[in-house]
């Protein structure tokens, strides 16, 4: 009982710094902010704050920290479900949370690395915006999540696997926008894009499943 309490009082802790951080970034951008949490069926946000895009602005970058840490303490949640095992170290879910950081980071770099190789960094740019955007929006939807998760329901595994398979239709929804609004860019450097898809998009997930699974 005395790991399950520190448990729940250090994702206590993780979700009061989710909270700060979202209350920094509406406290940056207040307009933008009432603006993002409409982005879901609604492509306004994408088309204002698309022109002045950055690599990670503070608005988007507070968020971002909500992401990683809302994402860590779900995929613990998740570990716990599926292995039956405790995860009360606190070490193993910050490792956890860097982690996934640092692949979100990464990945971000090297994408737009790529689209400068390959010419496309407008398509590219564009589409990491959105795509960021709408992982963020998931970040803000993963902090009620977790907490009804941690202090109210004692979920199933099959409504774990729901909850996952919605924030991953979400995902897919944010792409499927992109491709529509920049169908003509991407038609004429189709075969960049497949290329950029199958090595940055695809094969990441598939060599992380691999390593989980194996």
């Amino acid at each position: 009982m005395l790991r399950e309490v520190q448990l729940h009082t250090l994702f206590s802790i993780l979700m009061v710094i989710c909270l700060i951080a979202i209350a920094i970034s509406k406290r940056i951008a207040s307009k933008r902010f009432n603006d993002f949490i409409s982005v879901i069926g609604n492509s306004n946000y994408l088309k204002i704050y698309n022109r002045d895009q950055k690599l990670l602005s503070y608005f988007d970058s507070f968020l971002f920290v909500n992401l990683i840490i809302s994402s860590g303490i779900f995929c613990a949640i998740c570990i716990e479900k599926i292995s039956k095992t405790s995860m009360a170290n606190g070490i193993t879910i910050f490792e956890l949370i860097i982690a996934i950081g640092v692949f979100f980071l990464a990945k971000i770099l090297i994408e737009r690395l790529v689209g400068r190789l390959f010419k496309i960094n407008t398509i590219v740019d564009h589409y990491l915006f959105q795509k960021t955007s709408y992982k963020n929006y998931l970040g803000l939807l993963l902090l009620p999540i977790n907490a009804l998760l941690i202090y109210s329901f004692n979920l199933p595994i099959n409504a774990i696997y729901g909850i996952v398979v919605i924030l991953l239709t979400i995902n897919l929804s944010g792409v499927i926008t992109t491709f529509k609004a920049y169908q003509n860019e991407i038609k004429a450097n189709m075969f960049y894009f497949i290329l950029y898809l199958c090595a940055l998009e695809i094969a990441p997930y598939i060599i992380i499943y691999s390593i989980i699974s194996f």
